[in-house]
């Protein structure tokens, strides 16, 4: 079982690192192709359907692959009826998305985005079930080779699209295909492997029980959801569209390391629930070192792009972003807190404090909210930028606060770690202003891998038995 669980983790994480990289890299085709209005719109399509496809699923996949893993006999009839379920709210939540965008008053050529953006929604919403399912089964092959081959499809039929000049509305439809047979090819791998029919059948016992247990899952999806993309729908009301690419470039960057605290987060998951419940000392000790493994990859990111970002937005994407700068350095000091909420907010779930992460998030979600209806007008993409770092360093305040309730944690600890690291970055990040003021981009971002490392051992910020136990945190 053990070796299982590792190909399973094995193929998901090489599947995410290769999808993300696929996708930032369509996405920098479409900004250097299109322009900042252009991909001002393409974002906002994308990220308005995204809000809504959360009402499709809210939270049934969870409680699916959940409930199923227990009684495989049952996944059947689970995965029917939750099918039966996501076509209705699926309807209900297209519907709802077309006409918020009409009554919000968008252009024609935005709405039509929108539209057919709506379509890739569903198809997105329903192979999520269906890989849900080969989840709970626990074969996570096919899940992993459909991710990066849809995304590789999207950016192969985009480029077409994009050196024939064809209308904006072809970057949607590069999804949206992929999409359908996404949905097509797991639907056929549950058939005709394991004879699980893509079937919509309403079996109402079953209902009831799930959408009990799906509901705080549902809270949270909802609320992580708004708060993620409220920003670029209150951009694009409030400022331009323009405005909108100028936002989606630091957006993206940011938004593109994920996959890392994503996945020391997958390792350290079980073990905060097994300590939580047998070894609070043990506890503590992995929340502490977990803070520590976040420090370590976040600061160096964050200060170095800090650093370079003006060569990057102008190497990368042109002098046409050169009002994405700014932003970009903003939310590389928003990525800090980003990183570090991941294992807070794990560590609340895992010790079965899910309500009170709700709340945060909920909480949150609406001081975000109201910050980016207060900043937008007078400081646009940079109001939006501020109103990001000030959510996310409230996600993880917030969230910190808490954890001494459940376990006892030496903050002196923590807080002596995130020095000596910081520490270490910072003066990486002074060799790498200097390299590339005075040498090149290239070797400035060369001597920054080089530096970080050495001066985290000269700090004592790590050790070498350090090293090799979170690389063996990150193998389990």
């Amino acid at each position: 079982m053990s070796n299982k669980i590792a190909k399973n983790t094995a193929y998901m994480t090489v599947a995410s690192v290769l999808q993300k990289a696929t996708a930032f890299l369509y996405f920098t085709l479409i900004a250097r192709f299109i322009g900042a209005e252009g991909t001002g719109k393409y974002f906002f399509a994308l990220s308005f359907t995204t809000v809504f496809v959360i009402f499709v699923d809210l939270g049934l996949t969870n409680v699916l692959i959940r409930e199923a893993a227990k009684l495989k006999d049952k996944i059947q009839t689970y995965f029917s009826t939750i099918l039966s379920v996501k076509m209705v709210l699926g309807v209900l939540a297209y519907i709802a998305a077309v006409i918020t965008v009409n009554l919000m008053g968008y252009p024609e050529p935005t709405r039509h985005l929108v539209y057919l953006s709506g379509v890739t929604m569903l198809f997105d919403s329903f192979h999520l079930s269906i890989y849900g399912v080969l989840r709970a089964i626990g074969d996570l092959k096919w899940e992993a080779i459909s991710n990066v081959g849809s995304q590789v499809l999207t950016l192969i039929m985009g480029s077409i699209f994009l050196y024939f000049d064809f209308p904006l509305i072809f970057l949607i439809l590069a999804f949206t295909i992929p999409s359908a047979l996404n949905a097509l090819f797991g639907s056929s791998i549950l058939y005709f492997k394991y004879n699980i029919s893509p079937k919509p059948e309403f079996y109402k016992n079953t209902f009831y029980t799930l959408g009990k247990i799906a509901i705080p899952f549902a809270l949270a999806a909802v609320f992580a959801r708004i708060y993620s993309y409220a920003d670029t729908i209150i951009l694009s009301k409030l400022a331009s569209e323009k405005a909108v690419g100028w936002y989606s470039i630091p957006y993206k960057i940011a938004n593109s390391f994920q996959f890392l605290p994503l996945a020391l987060v997958a390792a350290i998951y079980p073990k905060f629930s097994e300590y939580y419940d047998n070894n609070k000392d043990k506890l503590a000790d992995l929340f502490e070192k977990s803070m520590k493994y976040m420090f370590l990859l976040v600061f160096p990111i964050a200060i170095g792009i800090f650093v370079l970002g003006k060569d990057i937005i102008l190497t990368i994407y042109t002098e046409e972003y050169i009002n994405s700068v700014l932003p970009l350095k903003i939310l590389m000091g928003s990525l800090v807190f980003t990183f570090i909420s991941f294992p807070i907010g794990s560590f609340l779930n895992a010790c079965d404090k899910q309500k009170t992460q709700t709340t945060i998030v909920g909480i949150v979600m609406v001081i975000n909210i109201a910050l980016n209806f207060l900043l937008i007008p007078e400081y646009g993409v940079v109001g939006a930028s501020i109103a990001a770092l000030v959510g996310n360093f409230l996600l993880a305040t917030a969230g910190y606060l808490f954890v001494p309730k459940i376990t006892k944690i030496s903050h002196k600890s923590v807080f002596l770690s995130k020095f000596k690291i910081l520490l270490s970055a910072l003066v990486m990040g002074v060799v790498v202003w200097y390299v590339n003021i005075y040498v090149h981009f290239a070797f400035a971002i060369a001597a920054g891998v080089v530096f970080y490392p050495i001066m985290l051992f000269f700090t004592r910020a790590v050790t070498t038995s350090q090293v090799k136990e979170m690389i063996r945190i990150v193998k389990k």
